[in-house]
């Protein structure tokens, strides 16, 4: 018995460094995938101001105010800004500190997309979206 302690307390101390940073890479990758929907959930509700503080600075900085900011994705990912249904079926490493979210929705005449979104780490710790790519799923028709 005390030689199997023996062999396990090194593995134990070996070990224990790793599990934190495991624990660090759920949580963030549990708050980029909030930030995500955050921002979708606020485009259901009107929230512009909510849906444009999920994005990163050099995405706000492209936009006058949260109002045009959500003009343009009224305008430009109708799917997104009204999607009928969502699911965040992926979450990829993109750099140090980058994650790619890929996302299937449904918008509200039940045409399916797939939408990939980019968030950045900000230097106070929070995801912050970069850029969102949507194309219509396969086999889908308008």
């Amino acid at each position: 018995m005390r030689t199997v302690l023996l062999f396990l307390a090194p593995l134990l101390l070996v070990a224990a460094p790793i599990l934190p940073a495991r624990a660090a890479d759920a949580a963030a990758r549990d708050a980029a995938r909030a930030t995500v929907e955050r921002q979708i959930e606020a485009f259901r509700r009107d929230d512009a101001a909510t849906a444009y503080a999920q994005a990163a600075p050099a995405i706000q900085g492209m936009f006058a105010s949260p109002e045009t900011f959500i003009a343009m994705v009224r305008q430009g990912y109708a799917a997104v800004y009204r999607a009928r249904r969502f699911s965040i079926d992926r979450i990829e490493d993109a750099g140090e500190d980058g994650l790619s979210l890929g996302v299937t929705l449904q918008d509200e005449a039940g045409v399916d997309w797939a939408a990939l979104y980019s968030l950045e780490r900000q230097a106070d710790g929070a995801w912050r979206i970069t850029g969102c790519r949507l194309l219509k799923a396969p086999g889908s028709s308008a």
